[in-house]
């Protein structure tokens, strides 16, 4: 089973978004959406809201799942068992 991971801070999520997701959850047995916490960047949404905006727009795709995070990619990649990002 190989897991992908797909990070960004999706403010707000895009079709273009959405389009990578799908075409990643057909490659890949699991995917997680890592929507960023805190970037260093003015938001038009929070962190909760962003990914509530993901979870709605991809609750077509089974094998996708959408988790907020902090901290440096590679260690959440980590974290979540993702060897794909």
């Amino acid at each position: 089973m190989v897991t992908a991971l797909y990070p960004g801070t999706f403010d707000p999520v895009t079709y273009g978004h959405v389009d990578v997701a799908t075409r990643a959850a057909a490659l890949f047995s699991k995917e997680i959406v890592a929507v960023y916490a805190t970037p260093s960047k003015n938001l038009l949404f929070n962190g909760e809201e962003r990914v509530g905006l993901f979870r709605e727009a991809i609750k077509h795709l089974p094998n996708v799942e959408v988790r907020e995070f902090e901290g440096l990619v590679v260690r959440f990649a980590q974290e979540v068992g993702a060897s794909v990002i």
